[in-house]
């Protein structure tokens, strides 16, 4: 399993994104399941690409399916509403899996209905800014050791928001049986994310700045069951994006 915030395909050495870089850094991972956030379709800041339709070629995934948080383009976004055509182009989340797939959900995550005064380093005065749409994908993966769902999803970065948009999310995997992973940008540590999810932090890394990682925003989360069945894991510096792709080693079985 592994989650990734891919900044669009972006890197920061030198502020391009190149499709080939992308394709080989997605490939390394060698993920069965890969939740990606921050990601584009059709944009022409990413070269025009449906980058997971790109990522789901590099590592062999059977199954995936991205939903947008945003559509239109960068400076004009609008909240997506789950009707746009499939060449529309957008920014959302992106699962992807080697493994079939039962079923598909989306949930839409509203954001703060107002603009709200945020801090930023090396600015004297609160600036006010406005939240953007968010939402989560979920599967439904027949894994070799059984059926487990998985959600992906990238959080607001307004702390005080971030629990309103878990508890949406929870209540829509109210009725999930067996195994459950949430994976993704929670925009908050490690503790917190467990405190508010009710799950348990199947891997600790620090994943953000990708250069010196000091905090831990990215997680993998898992029911108790899942706990006993990890096998490894860590954070790993790719060829792009701000934050260190997140990786755990599942058994089969306990």
């Amino acid at each position: 399993m592994a989650t990734f915030n891919i900044l669009h395909g972006r890197s920061l050495e030198d502020d391009q994104v190149d499709l080939d870089r992308f394709g080989e850094a997605i490939a390394s991972l060698d993920a069965d399941v890969l939740a990606l956030q921050e990601v584009d379709r059709h944009q022409a800041r990413s070269a025009g690409a449906d980058l997971t339709a790109l990522a789901a070629d590099a590592m062999g995934a059977r199954e995936h399916l991205f939903v947008a948080a945003l559509h239109g383009s960068p400076g004009v976004w609008m909240a997506a509403d789950g009707d746009l055509a499939p060449d529309a182009a957008a920014y959302g989340v992106a699962l992807l899996s080697r493994h079939p797939v039962a079923s598909w959900e989306s949930v839409r995550l509203a954001p703060v209905p107002f603009r709200v005064p945020m801090r930023f380093d090396g600015s004297p005065r609160p600036e006010l800014v406005r939240d953007e749409a968010r939402v989560a994908v979920v599967a439904t993966v027949e894994a070799p050791g059984g059926p487990v769902t998985v959600a992906n999803t990238h959080l607001t970065f307004i702390e005080w928001w971030q629990r309103r948009q878990l508890r949406t999310l929870r209540t829509a995997l109210s009725g999930t049986e067996g195994p459950l992973l949430l994976l993704g940008d929670l925009n908050m540590g490690a503790e917190r994310a467990q405190r508010l999810t009710g799950l348990s932090s199947l891997v600790t890394a620090d994943t953000f700045p990708a250069d010196a990682p000091g905090e831990q925003l990215d997680h993998v989360l898992g029911s108790p069951d899942l706990v006993g069945r990890v096998s490894g894991g860590g954070a790993t510096r790719l060829a792009l994006s701000d934050h260190r792709a997140l990786h755990v080693d599942l058994l089969d079985r306990t």
